[in-house]
């Protein structure tokens, strides 16, 4: 299993980017797929989760600035982040759950910086 993230930069504070994460090798499709970000110095974070086919939750922090969406192919996601602020600079990584048997298995991509700076 492999997951794949796309998008970082550094970008002016204001600003936009767009991350996609794409899960492949998975025998069963993820039900969940998760953006967290570490800033320096910090613990990981969750910034937003989409529940496919339900719901989506995002961090305060980030509520009616970052949009999380389901990509056209199964176990894609995407974040697009509007209004960029120096505090939002991390590695943001994907994560994919699958449930597995009664279990849920997680799986992680190896994560993408974002600098936002001026």
């Amino acid at each position: 299993v492999q997951l794949v993230e796309s998008g970082g930069g550094l970008v002016q504070p204001g600003g936009s980017l767009r991350l996609s994460c794409a899960a492949s090798g998975l025998t069963v499709n993820s039900f969940a797929m998760t953006w967290y970000r570490q800033a320096p110095g910090k613990e990981r974070e969750l910034v937003a989760r989409l529940i496919f086919g339900g719901s989506i939750l995002y961090d305060d922090s980030v509520k009616g600035r970052f949009t999380i969406s389901s990509g056209v192919a199964k176990n894609t996601v995407s974040l697009q982040m509007n209004s960029l602020k120096v505090e939002d600079t991390g590695v943001y990584s994907c994560q994919a759950l699958v449930a597995n048997f009664g279990e849920v298995l997680e799986y992680w991509g190896q994560g993408t910086l974002v600098t936002v700076s001026s």
